[in-house]
């Protein structure tokens, strides 16, 4: 545990000096802070982080692969992969303290939406169970996002390319379940309700806390860490 919180500190050290997270973490606060605007400034609309919050997830599917494609893919390009092998951590080590430094960066930046929701304050009344929820829902989705960023960086040595395989998949995941729902065919429709993440996005957006949601999110997010950790133990036989 100790070498991976040592892994995770260099990581989140090295977010908070790099320019390119303080651009990327900019533009995701701009996007975030004109929708918001947009949508409570609509005629007739009450005010709420709903339309925020669902507005972040297609945000995130963007920004995140931006912040996650040097995280294995630079130590491959640069060769300092091959002194992380000769030491006494193991893969897990590097993957686990590595998704922990990004998480506690994108966490930082989420937190800085708060100010979004005390400008919300002057226009309504937020309620603070949908509000908790709907942030719950931008944690289980950043991570889910996360590890399928560490996923794509650890398949290859260029930063661009494990940004768009990163990007490609996350932005399946959101839109290909969407689209079968709608064509309305059963049971294919309520298969893709359960992978959906917008659907379970949504669902923490209104306040609803579903189990099925978190499980689904902790899991797949289970599944590209095992799967990150199994893409760089095979590099020691490459």
């Amino acid at each position: 545990m100790r070498k991976t919180l040592i892994i995770a500190r260099r990581e989140l050290a090295a977010y908070f000096v790099s320019p390119m997270a303080y651009v990327i973490g900019g533009l995701f606060l701009l996007a975030s802070a004109l929708w918001f605007f947009h949508s409570i400034f609509i005629p007739g609309r009450q005010a709420s982080l709903r339309p925020l919050f669902e507005a972040m997830a297609y945000i995130l599917t963007f920004a995140l692969p931006l912040l996650t494609m040097r995280l294995v893919a630079d130590e491959v390009h640069t060769g300092t992969v091959e002194t992380l092998m000769t030491a006494p951590i193991t893969e897990a080590h590097v993957i686990v303290g590595k998704f922990l430094g990004v998480m506690g960066f994108y966490l930082a930046l989420l937190a800085t939406t708060l100010v979004l929701l005390v400008l919300m304050a002057i226009y309504g009344q937020p309620d603070t169970g949908v509000v908790t929820m709907g942030y719950l829902g931008m944690v289980l989705v950043g991570a889910l996002f996360v590890s399928v960023g560490l996923f794509a960086s650890a398949m290859t040595s260029y930063q661009l390319v494990a940004a768009i395989v990163a990007a490609g998949i996350c932005a399946a995941m959101v839109l290909l379940p969407q689209a079968v729902i709608a064509t309305g065919l059963a049971p294919w429709d309520r298969l893709a309700s359960r992978l959906s993440v917008m659907m379970y996005v949504k669902d923490t957006a209104r306040g609803v806390f579903d189990t099925r949601g978190v499980i689904f999110f902790v899991t797949t997010s289970a599944v590209f860490l095992y799967l990150s950790i199994k893409t760089m133990e095979s590099r020691r036989w490459r």
